[in-house]
């Protein structure tokens, strides 16, 4: 069985960072994607893909609304990702989910295939 476990989750400070970790297990892929998407609060929020990573070729991918603040590590043998927030920003305030799949490549995938449940980041002073 698949199963994605994120921790890090909490409040923050604007300007502040956090550390938000995947742990992957049970896959039997070769190479794979992790993603890394967040849903804001409230109605009619969609779950956006913010951050991706190969373990292919180690190779990263952001959405602009992210780029330059957070940054996308992985330990292979322990199949753990980190997505390290810096400079948070109200708008970060979200649930953080990451996200399991094949890695085709050269892009991110548009789908994965399995999820973590996700852990909740708010930005506040």
């Amino acid at each position: 069985e698949v199963q994605l476990v994120e921790s890090g989750g909490g409040l923050v400070q604007p300007g502040g960072s956090l550390r938000l970790s995947c742990a992957a297990s049970g896959f039997t892929f070769e190479t794979y994607a992790i993603g890394w998407f967040r849903q804001a609060p409230g109605p009619g929020k969609t779950r956006d893909l913010i951050s991706c990573i190969s373990s292919s070729d180690g190779s990263t991918w952001y959405a602009d609304s992210v780029k330059g603040r957070f940054t996308l590590s992985s330990d292979n043998a322990q199949n753990t990702v980190s997505l390290q927030m810096s400079r948070s920003e109200f708008e970060d305030t979200a649930t953080y989910y990451c996200a399991l799949t094949r890695w085709v490549g050269p892009t991110c995938p548009d789908q994965f295939e399995y999820w973590g449940q996700g852990t909740r980041v708010t930005v506040s002073s």
